[in-house]
């Protein structure tokens, strides 16, 4: 059916699947960060200032590439330096653009430093830890790919 759909739309398959699930009213953002105490504290912070949001963290990038192979993902917030396995957040950015090339990420971390390779990615932001909701505010406000969170920004 979608296939008959997208030929009389004059439009491919994942144009509609797409436009489908951006539909959906709350959006999707995740957290990647490889420590559990930093997911923790951060996770509530991020669903204090987008409360309609479908907030998800994950201490594993191969997860949060998983998830969104089946879950549109709007935002992204991903440490850059994680300490297990082969994928840092540089290369995890990469894999969830590939994936969907709107996903907004804002790239968390402890050293600045990082900063250079970090624009070189297509990221929209960039926060030192530990993070505020004020902070968190101000990067919303820079997303490549403006989103509606159900709040003012500007609080």
């Amino acid at each position: 059916m979608i296939t008959r759909l997208a030929q009389c739309l004059d439009t491919d398959i994942n144009t509609l699947i797409l436009a489908a699930l951006e539909s959906d009213d709350s959006p999707k953002v995740i957290m990647v960060d490889d420590r559990k105490i930093f997911l923790s504290g951060a996770l509530p912070i991020l669903e204090e200032v987008m409360p309609n949001a479908l907030i998800t963290g994950f201490t594993r990038p191969s997860e949060a590439i998983e998830y969104s192979k089946t879950n549109l993902i709007a935002l992204a917030f991903l440490d850059i330096e994680m300490g297990m396995g082969k994928t840092n957040g540089l290369e995890l950015c990469r894999k969830l653009i590939e994936i969907n090339p709107r996903t907004n990420v804002v790239y968390l971390t402890a050293y600045v430093e990082y900063s250079f390779d970090a624009w070189s990615t297509g990221a929209s932001g960039f926060l030192l830890k530990p993070i505020t909701a004020e902070n968190v505010r101000a990067q919303l406000k820079n997303l490549r790919y403006p989103l509606n969170f159900g709040v003012n920004v500007n609080d």
